[in-house]
């Protein structure tokens, strides 16, 4: 093969160290390999060796596995009896592993229709609780009426809790040893204060359940916060008193409207001794060590819940649901849900819890060995494979979903060492067992032949070498230590012109001893090589997730590259939304490089620029200010909205530059809001504290204005007309008189003009009593 070889390069000294290099790295074992008058190496790929002439005599071990047992996946609870029922397949594998050579199995996993439901309801009965209290008194009866919809074997019970009877977080004077509510006036008469009281047992008989509650009545601590994980604990380890069945799935519903105490809160008042994980009801039920050992720790609650498969369902108010949301990503397996102050949506909550429990599969690893890797590639619902992750959600009951586990040794433990341990569904019974062997010897090792006479008497013949005794060197420890001389330094020399043993050890009859070094290992047959001149990654030689082998860094499963510093998990880059890096980059070395411009944060979740930006926003407004929309639904709120600081204002300012405006309808009004990332990562949302609305016209009001309007333009219009008139007529007027003042003439010496009365002169004569009379007649 061309290139570095590593099989030759790891100058293994035996069949074991040989199997160690790699796990394509084959050994030779027969007699006569290779040449008189060069080296050929044992250590090989197995084609060299085939090549070289070593058919027949070849050890390559490789890992294998075997289902031990392997029941078919049960399809229905109902139908036989639950302790058969079978979610997970195969149920026990063994693995004989030799180290690189990694092997994977198929594991599949099914929640079964029908599946029985212990459920145990953990009151809190603090003075705060009581109009809770007063709803729950016949919640036996229509809780099972509802759960029995979901599955025929249902069971309940009932346990309370209020905090230690010690100061200061109770009132321990005297006086209020009965009655801790004396001198208080909105309610003064009340029990005296416990710790954890387990009341019911599982029972199918509800009717049992509501006697107890009635029978209940508050009780009066003197802090606000609660000691409801003294009763978590007591209610999830006390198997026996409380009933939980193996067989069936345990649901715990803790309800409280305050914070609870939690671990070194105890001294406080003088508890030093931490919780030790186990049962402490006495005969009455009660816990008995509750003024002995402090509070437990969210790790003890979470370990002690996963050990005996019990759901967390944690029922609180609105003001408290982020604190306990917080909770839930640091104990493995637990919901959260919002309970109305007076605790009517138990029941709904419930359900809603229950459901979204059987939605999801995520397995879980128990004791595993820290030589021994695992990576998981999860095939859910959609038929896509999910390297690097081990749960899927979104299921319905009966779905099967599949995950493929990759198993490899990294080193050989001592000889006949084995490991067992466990990959189980959190929150189920079924588990599957996995024994892990290793294959790190040679068959030949076993046929090894002391004082044989191919060492020359002198050593053990084994797997094709000798392994001289004290005192004797050689390929068939022909020489004693301390002879020299030319003829035992041919073979010492990589190649002619090199020094000896590369200038990093002695030749000794022909074979060289390394010099030690502060650094490492030098090794070789020329001790050319050692184990600390490979890359290194800040420092540390193959970013501390590999060996190095000859100036190259051999990778441990799950990294690659030059110096092993770049890791092929994915599950860094999985978004909130469980897409790969927000679907805007590449997830390259366990990290996201966003591709969409503009896109920024370790999973390209922020992008101010990219579309439906606003939509994503307003589904972190929906989810944290009302509690509503998609988030909500799928209780991711507080993680994909981990970095939104969201602030509410009267009126919106939009003269910032650099903040977007988005605005989306709500029931026939628009809310608006604006966002600006900052440069810390987050995001500083500013909301309208109440959606911009536009009253509706009445129909009166509209015709009106249609009418009015109809008039007002043909008043208008008219207006128009008249003025477009007179001016018509001022500039004819003007025209005329322009034209008047023109003329040559004035009107009276007009030679058109006749006077309307004409005059003539007639001449006549006549007598007038006999006179003579000329002249003219008018």
């Amino acid at each position: 093969a061309k290139g570095l070889n590593l099989c030759t390069s790891g100058s293994a000294t035996s069949c074991e160290e040989c199997l160690l290099i790699h796990p394509k790295c084959a050994w030779c074992s027969k007699e006569e390999f290779g040449s008189t008058k060069s080296i050929t190496s044992r250590c090989d790929f197995l084609q060299n060796l085939v090549a070289n002439g070593c058919a027949g005599a070849i050890e390559n071990p490789s890992s294998s596995i075997s289902v031990v047992k392997n029941v078919p996946l049960s399809s229905k609870g109902s139908d036989q009896t639950h302790l058969d029922v079978t979610q997970i397949m195969p149920q026990k594998v063994a693995l004989n592993l030799r180290p690189g050579d990694q092997t994977s199995f198929r594991v599949q996993v099914r929640q079964v229709e029908d599946y029985p439901v212990d459920l145990y309801y953990l009151m809190d009965l603090s003075l705060s609780m009581n109009d809770d209290l007063d709803n729950i008194r016949n919640l036996g009866t229509k809780l099972a009426e509802e759960m029995r919809k979901l599955t025929s074997n249902f069971r309940l019970g009932f346990g309370s809790f209020v905090d230690k009877n010690i100061s200061p977080f109770s009132y321990t004077a005297p006086r209020y040893q009965n009655n801790p509510c004396i001198g208080y006036k909105l309610f003064p008469s009340c029990v005296p204060s416990f710790g954890f009281r387990h009341l019911l047992s599982l029972t199918d008989k509800v009717d049992r359940f509501n006697e107890e509650v009635q029978k209940q009545k508050v009780s009066r601590n003197r802090d606000a916060p609660e000691g409801g994980f003294d009763a978590i604990l007591q209610a999830a380890v006390c198997k026996e008193k409380i009933g939980w069945r193996k067989e069936a799935s345990h649901l715990l519903v803790f309800t409280t409207d305050d914070v609870p105490h939690i671990a070194l809160d105890g001294k406080l008042g003088g508890l030093v001794q931490p919780h030790d994980g186990q049962c402490h009801l006495n005969e009455a039920n009660e816990y008995s060590a509750s003024s002995q050992l402090d509070y437990p720790s969210l790790a003890l609650l979470g370990e002690k819940l996963a050990e005996n498969n019990i759901h967390l369902i944690f029922a609180v108010t609105k003001s408290h649901y982020i604190l306990y949301k917080n909770f839930t990503s640091l104990i493995p397996g637990t919901t959260v849900e919002i309970l109305h102050k007076d605790s009517k949506n138990i029941i709904e909550l419930i359900v809603k819890a229950y459901n979204s429990i059987r939605s999801k599969v995520e397995l879980t690893v128990w004791d595993s060995p820290e030589d021994v890797g695992l990576t998981f590639t999860a095939t859910c619902q959609d038929g896509l494979s999910y390297p690097g992750l081990r749960k899927c959600g979104d299921l319905k009951i009966g779905d099967t979903v599949s995950f493929e586990v990759a198993v490899e040794a990294r080193s050989c433990p001592p000889e006949d060492t084995s490991h067992t341990f466990t990959i189980k569904p959190a929150g189920f019974r079924d588990t599957l067992e996995v024994v892990v062997t290793y294959n790190c010897l040679c068959s030949c090792t076993g046929h090894a032949a002391p004082a044989s006479g191919k060492c020359s008497g002198n050593g053990t013949y084994a797997c094709g070498l000798c392994e001289c005794d004290a005192g004797y060197l050689g390929a068939r420890c022909e020489c004693e230590e301390g002879a020299s001389g030319d003829m035992h330094n041919a073979m010492c020399r990589e190649a002619e012109g090199k020094p000896l043993c590369s200038g990093r050890g002695e030749c000794s009859c022909n074979q060289c001893l390394c010099y030690e070094s502060e650094f490492g290992n030098i090794y070789g047959p020329f001790c050319e090589c050692d184990d600390f001149s490979c890359a290194r990654y800040k420092g540390v030689l193959c970013s501390g997730h590999g060996e190095c082998h000859c100036g190259e860094c051999k990778c441990h499963a799950g990294y690659v590259g030059d110096n092993c510093n770049c890791s092929t998990e994915t599950d860094g880059c999985v978004s909130s939304d469980g897409q790969m890096c927000s679907g805007r980059g590449l997830c390259v070395c366990g990290k996201c490089q966003c591709t969409e411009p503009g896109a920024f944060g370790d999973t390209c979740e922020k992008c101010p620029t990219c579309p439906g930006v606003c939509s994503t926003k307003r589904d972190c407004i929906e989810c944290k200010l009302f509690n509503s929309g998609r988030l909500a639904d799928n209780q991711t709120c507080q993680k994909h909205c981990k970095d939104e600081i969201i602030t509410t204002v009267d009126v919106l300012e939009t003269d910032d530059p650099n903040a977007i405006l988005c605005a989306y309808p709500v029931n026939n009004c628009v809310m608006k809001f604006t966002y600006l990332e900052l440069p810390s990562g987050k995001s500083n949302l500013t909301v309208l504290k109440e959606p911009e609305c536009s009253s509706t016209p009445s129909a009166v009001t509209i015709v009106l204005a249609v009418i009015g309007s109809v008039v007002l333009i043909g008043i208008i219009l008219l207006a128009l007309w008249k003025l477009l008139v007179t001016i018509h007529d001022r500039r004819e007027f003007d025209r005329f008189q322009s034209e008047r003042s023109r003329a040559r003439y004035e009107m009276a010496s007009n030679p058109l003009y006749r006077k309307p009365i004409s005059t003539h002169n007639v001449e006549f004569t006549f007598n007038k009593l006999n006179k003579s009379y000329n002249g003219t007649v008018d």
